[in-house]
């Protein structure tokens, strides 16, 4: 039986960086992997590669330079006749970007000696673990440390089963290669927003279905609020508080029953997502064998160095409690090799930033405002609109703001929270600062290049103080 120092279940954005840092520490690595690519063919990268951050990201991209070319080049002089659109072009695009990356971790594994183990993972106990492939073949392998990072799966919807065709999950709304002339999406949250986004600048009436009646409630109020208006203003049509009670297809159309403070309703669309949400992927991973417990919801508890209830057992990621974010389970199975390799094992959860891929686009970084009423922690709010910001006015856009929290007593940044363009990565300089402790104070004093969308972060930590220049 082959024996390993760490064996790492799950190759995806937690898994397989996590295996790559304990093979840079010395350590004998194994990863287990399942994923069968749509090619047929196995491949790394879990969700997030392969259905995920990356393609989704891809779709996005794509959907937004068609929306550009139709809609946002004639602002600055430029005509460019007729534009069409190839949507299976735009999927192919995607899946070449996918296989670049996929093949990509396979090249890092060689090239860190680390093995990857084809197949399924489960737990036999004692620190050994059964990897069943897809050929049915069996073998059992020996690890010191094993780490679970199986992530997570879309949650069903009993009232709209999945038909894989009319009705489909996060996955199966990649792979449209005809714009839906109407698209029903469950779910007004991060990957109901982003899916709706890439379809409706294609030319879909899209319309989101949320059971909550307020939109996006993780988020800061403000925030939420000027995002709803910039969607609507899109064409997206935001249903808040619709609680969808059944869907079923007919004739090749969906019809969706939902109820809302106006009663019953129904709703027809060329095709379905159902995007309420993921679940963390523990079934059938012979937890109990091994001892390790889980909660009602299929998450694993874990302290605060990951290790779950049996000895040498640990987990991170999606199948733990917290934000189901890549970067976030990346930085887990670092902690986690650094730890059994001797070194500091720790994740500031304070500091991960959270961000939606729309357009504009939205990010924020720790506490909202109504967090800090609640807590009844003293602050002073710093607000800039972009349409004050001389680089977001020459890009031709201008819409959001940047939004300042700081203690009001020590002036320590308590949340920076974004939207507009390219929030995605001004929320970065707003991290770095909150990490190193800094105070508006601090941001205020930093020059910030001219003309730069970053302005807007600096003109919001000086309006913390009532000093804002360019407003």
């Amino acid at each position: 039986m082959e024996r390993y120092d760490l064996l790492v279940i799950g190759a995806g954005p937690g898994g397989y960086v996590a295996a790559i840092r304990g093979a840079q520490l010395g350590l004998r690595v194994a990863c287990v992997e399942r994923w069968i690519g749509k090619d047929g063919k196995p491949a790394l990268g879990g969700t997030c590669l392969n259905v995920g951050c990356i393609p989704s990201k891809a779709l996005l991209e794509s959907s937004e330079q068609y929306h550009r070319a139709r809609h946002g080049l004639g602002a600055h002089g430029i005509s460019v006749g007729e534009v069409s659109i190839d949507p299976a072009a735009m999927v192919a695009r995607k899946d070449r970007i996918v296989g670049q990356f996929t093949g990509g971790i396979t090249g890092l594994f060689r090239k860190n000696g680390v093995t990857w183990l084809q197949g399924s993972g489960r737990l036999l106990g004692g620190g050994q673990v059964e990897v069943k492939a897809a050929d049915g073949t069996v073998q059992t392998v020996g690890a010191q440390h094993i780490l679970i990072a199986t992530g997570s799966r879309p949650t069903p919807l009993s009232v709209a089963p999945l038909d894989g065709d009319r009705i489909v999950d996060s996955a199966g709304a990649l792979d449209f290669t005809a714009v839906p002339a109407t698209l029903g999406i469950i779910g007004a949250g991060v990957i109901g927003l982003e899916l709706g986004s890439v379809w409706a600048r294609l030319g879909s009436a899209v319309t989101l279905l949320e059971a909550m009646p307020e939109f996006l409630p993780a988020a800061d109020h403000a925030i939420a609020t000027i995002a709803h208006k910039e969607f609507t203003g899109q064409g997206l049509d935001i249903r808040l508080g619709a609680k969808v009670t059944g869907a079923r297809v007919k004739a090749g159309r969906v019809t969706v029953g939902f109820e809302d403070a106006s009663g019953p309703q129904q709703a027809r669309f060329d095709r379905l997502i159902v995007a309420v949400g993921r679940q963390p992927v523990t079934d059938d991973m012979g937890l109990d064998v091994a001892a390790v417990t889980c909660d009602e919801r299929g998450f694993i508890p874990v302290d605060e160095r990951f290790r779950t209830s049996a000895e040498g057992v640990y987990a991170i990621g999606d199948v733990v409690r917290g934000p189901m974010l890549a970067h976030r389970a990346s930085e887990d199975g670092i902690a986690v090799a650094e730890g059994i390799a001797g070194q500091h094992c720790h994740v500031d959860y304070g500091t991960i930033p959270w961000i939606i891929y729309t357009w504009p686009e939205i990010a924020w970084v720790g506490h909202t405002e109504q967090a800090l009423k609640a807590e009844g922690v003293p602050y002073t709010v710093g607000v800039f609109p972009f349409q004050a910001n001389g680089r977001a006015r020459a890009m031709e856009a201008a819409q959001g703001q940047v939004k300042l929290l700081a203690h009001a007593e020590t002036d320590r940044v308590l949340g920076v929270h974004i939207v507009g363009p390219h929030a995605s990565e001004l929320i970065a300089e707003a991290v770095v600062a909150m990490e190193f402790r800094a105070s508006a104070e601090d941001i205020a004093r930093i020059v910030h290049a001219h003309p730069t969308l970053s302005e807007a972060l600096h003109e919001a930590a000086l309006a913390a103080h009532g000093r804002a220049i360019h407003i």
